[in-house]
This record gives structure tokens, sequence and C-alpha cells, in this order.
């Protein structure tokens, strides 16, 4: 009855957030300034040995495909934090509805406006000369990670709405984790970083194994050896 629950729910609030944001929402902006901009300024260093023959396009994809889920998916917890002002989420609770249904809806809503964003960027970057290797199948990989990723982040902001209840600290809580995206291999390779320090947080960085992860999907041939160990290197031990 989750599901029925869940149906019901998207049939309203998040089906129309999910309309007003694909398409007008910053993150759109944010992932193709990533992808243009920093593929003009340096797609140079790919030349690298350590990029092993990488188009600097295909690495740098995956990054714009997380700030997108940090910035979109995100935003599911100030819908909730909105719901909650409104009086909205309050009417719910007085509904047959299940309570694991309620929360739901906002996560899944996130995580599908992360789906056609990331469809979309993906588009994107066809028209302009993007390749796959690994073909549709690292296509696909590449979309169940960015989901994955999209539904966790959507949860945690979740989480912070209904813990806080207020937009500022569901807004706080989710720019909290931009940095996250820039303490990592966003531009280079770890064999590229010289700070220790940033190593470490690289090592540490969740974000850098669902960008790996993602660049596996997106240019290796031998999809599933490369997958594991392009994810595997970013590993202390």
């Amino acid at each position: 009855m989750i599901w029925a629950g869940n149906f019901d729910i998207d049939e309203t609030q998040p089906a129309r957030d999910l309309t007003e944001s694909v398409f007008v929402h910053p993150e759109l902006d944010h992932q193709r300034f990533f992808l243009l901009v920093y593929t003009n300024g340096l797609s140079g260093i790919s030349s690298l040995p350590q990029f092993g023959g990488v188009d600097y396009f295909n690495f740098i994809l995956p990054v714009s495909i997380v700030s997108g889920a940090v910035g979109g998916a995100g935003g599911a917890g100030q819908a909730l934090v909105k719901d909650i002002e409104s009086g909205y989420f309050a009417r719910l609770l007085l509904t047959p509805v299940s309570r694991t249904a309620i929360v739901l809806g906002p996560m899944l809503a996130g995580m599908l406006q992360l789906f056609v964003q990331t469809l979309l960027i993906f588009g994107m970057g066809f028209l302009l000369g993007l390749s796959i290797p690994a073909g549709i199948s690292g296509f696909f990989l590449t979309i169940i990670l960015a989901l994955g990723f999209g539904l966790a982040f959507a949860g945690y902001s979740v989480g912070v709405a209904l813990k806080t209840r207020n937009a500022q600290a569901a807004q706080a809580g989710t720019l909290l984790f931009f940095p996250l995206i820039f303490l990592s291999t966003t531009f280079v390779p770890k064999e590229l970083i010289e700070a220790e320090w940033l190593k470490v947080a690289a090592t540490l960085n969740p974000t850098t194994y669902i960008m790996e992860g993602m660049r596996a999907s997106c240019y290796a041939r031998r999809l599933i050896g490369v997958f594991i160990h392009r994810v595997s290197s970013s590993l202390p031990f």
C-alpha cells in the first residue's frame, strides 16, 4: 500500500514541483556551466598520461551530474518544508496514506527531477560530440548511479527537513555538500593531486567513488573490470 500512497501524493505536490523545477531550476545552468566552461578551459590537460587518452568531456561529465544531484534532488527537503509551513503536510497526516509514502513522495520527485536533468545533460553532450565507448550499457549504468546518488541525497535532505522543519536549515544542510564536489577528483585524476590533505579528503569523500564509477561507465570498453578498478583505486588500501 506504500506505492499506492506514493502515486496519490505524486499526482499533486511533487508533480507540480517537478514541472516547475526541471525547466527553470538553476541546477541546469550549473550543469551546463561545468560542461562548457571547464571542458573548454581545461581540456588540454587530458593529454597527460594519467588520463589514459580519455576525452576530457567524458571526464568532467559526472561532475555536472553530481552537482545536479546535490542541488536538484537536495531540493526535496525544501519542498517538504514548504508543505509543512503551508499546512499541506499536516493534512496528509490526517489521511489514511502511509507515513512512509508521505516521506518517500518528495524523495521520488527529487530523484525523477534528477533523472530528467541527467537525460538533458546527456542530450546536450551528444550534440556537442560526446561518445561513450562502453555503449548503451555504460549509458544506463551512469543513469543508475545518478539515480541512486540522487535518491540517497534526497533522503538526507528530507531527513534534515523533518528534523528542523525550517527552510533555512534545510537549505543550509544541502549547501554543506557543495564543497564535497571540489574536495574530490573533480578536475584531475587522483594521481595528479599533489596536496596530501586533498588526497586524504578525496579518499574519504563519498562523491569521489560516485564520480569514478560514472567515469568508468562513460569511457570504459571493458566496463565491469574498469569500473571495479576505478572505484577500488580511490580506496586508501
